[in-house]
C-alpha cells in the first residue's frame, strides 16, 4: 500500500484526485499508476484502469488471477467491472468510498454472486492515510 500511496501523492501534485494503484505479482511490483483523468482529458483514466491495462500488456495476458491490486480508494463501478473482467485475484484498498464504492460500500461488484469471477477483497488498509490525502486535496480545491 505504501507504493500506492506514493502514486496517490504524485496524482495530487499534478492536480489529479489523489488515487494510486499498484499491481503486485510474486511479491514484486509489476506496474504503478495514478489518476490521470485531468491530464488525459479522459474521465475513465482512473488509477486502477491504467494499472490493469499496463499489467495486462506487460504480462501479455488477459487475466490477472495471480495478482494483487493495491489501490488507495475503494474502486468505483467502472474500475470494479474492469477488475472482474481482468480476473484480478485480490484487491486491497485503503479508504472506503461511501458515495461510489463498489467493493462493499454502495454495492459489491467485486464479489457479486451472479458474476463469473469474484475477487478476494480487503478494505480499510491504510484508510487514514488514504483518506487524509483525499480530504486535503478537496479542502484545497474548495
Amino acid at each position: 500500500m505504501a507504493a500506492a500511496l506514493e502514486e496517490a501523492r504524485k496524482a495530487a501534485s499534478s492536480g489529479e484526485v489523489p488515487v494510486g494503484a499498484v499491481v503486485f505479482r510474486d511479491g514484486a511490483v509489476v506496474v504503478r499508476a495514478h489518476n490521470e483523468s485531468v491530464t488525459r482529458r479522459d474521465p475513465t483514466a482512473h488509477a486502477e484502469l491504467l494499472a490493469l491495462q499496463q499489467a495486462l500488456s506487460l504480462l501479455r495476458t488477459d487475466r490477472l488471477n495471480d495478482c494483487t491490486l493495491y489501490v488507495t480508494l475503494e474502486p468505483c463501478a467502472q474500475c470494479a467491472g474492469a477488475i472482474v473482467l481482468a480476473k484480478v485475484g485480490r484487491v486491497v484498498f485503503g479508504a472506503y468510498d461511501p458515495k461510489a464504492g463498489m467493493g462493499g460500500s454502495v454495492g459489491d461488484v467485486l464479489r457479486h454472486p451472479q458474476l463469473n469471477h469474484r475477487v478476494e477483497v480487503v478494505g480499510g488498509v491504510e484508510a487514514d492515510a488514504s483518506g487524509q490525502l483525499l480530504q486535503a486535496f478537496f479542502r484545497e480545491k474548495r
